[in-house]
């Protein structure tokens, strides 16, 4: 009788520890998920290509062809945008993009076109089919390193293969004057990425 009860407290016992490790390392799975990635720069300031950009969270592709654009498009490619999931996750809780948050812009040419619009036909139907990719924009939010440009820092990582593992600083009249003048919330365009628009400061 004695050991029928040893075994079973053994077993509860067992089941206990197992519980409790399973929930350990769901928290400890949860706490790495949660942790961000912030910019990295050189010692004179440049910015360093993120990593693993294309695991974050991604927002939306507009496009802007050279062929709805009188020939020549400033950015004659999808505008492949993905988000630091870490930031992302603090913009969904609170409406605001926290200090460090990065926004990867991917850009992507459209197949070679064939017709004048600038689109060809393939098996889905006639349209712009994204092709080989060109490069990358990068911005970060960093009110104090950025202040001349109202908190946000504007990089190129070239505008063609490869990218460029580090990049300096853009200026005000090369890129923030834009984003001041014309995006939506907080010099993002958050008026072309459904998934950003629907988070109001709160």
């Amino acid at each position: 009788m004695r050991v029928r009860v040893q075994a079973a407290a053994a077993v509860i016992v067992g089941s206990a520890v197992a519980t409790i490790l399973f929930f350990g390392s769901l928290k400890d799975s949860n706490a790495q998920s949660n942790t961000r990635y912030l910019p990295e720069y050189t010692a004179d300031g440049q910015l360093l290509l993120p990593k693993n950009f294309h695991e974050w969270v991604y927002v939306g592709s507009p496009l802007t062809p050279n062929a709805l654009n009188g020939g020549q498009a400033n950015f004659p490619e999808f505008h492949n945008v993905y988000i630091e999931p870490g930031s992302y996750a603090i913009y969904k809780k609170t409406g605001e993009f926290p200090e460090g948050t990065i926004l990867f812009k991917e850009l992507q040419l459209t197949l070679p076109q064939e017709n004048a619009d600038g689109s060809r036909t393939e098996a889905s139907g006639r349209g712009y089919f994204p092709g080989k990719w060109n490069g990358a924009d990068v911005t970060v939010k960093d009110s104090k390193r950025f202040a001349d440009t109202n908190g946000w820092g504007y990089f190129n990582f070239n505008h063609h293969e490869p990218k460029a593992p580090m990049a300096k600083v853009k200026s005000k009249d090369e890129c923030a004057y834009c984003h001041i003048a014309n995006a939506k919330k907080d010099e993002v365009w958050t008026q072309f990425y459904p998934l950003l628009d629907n988070k109001d400061a709160r």
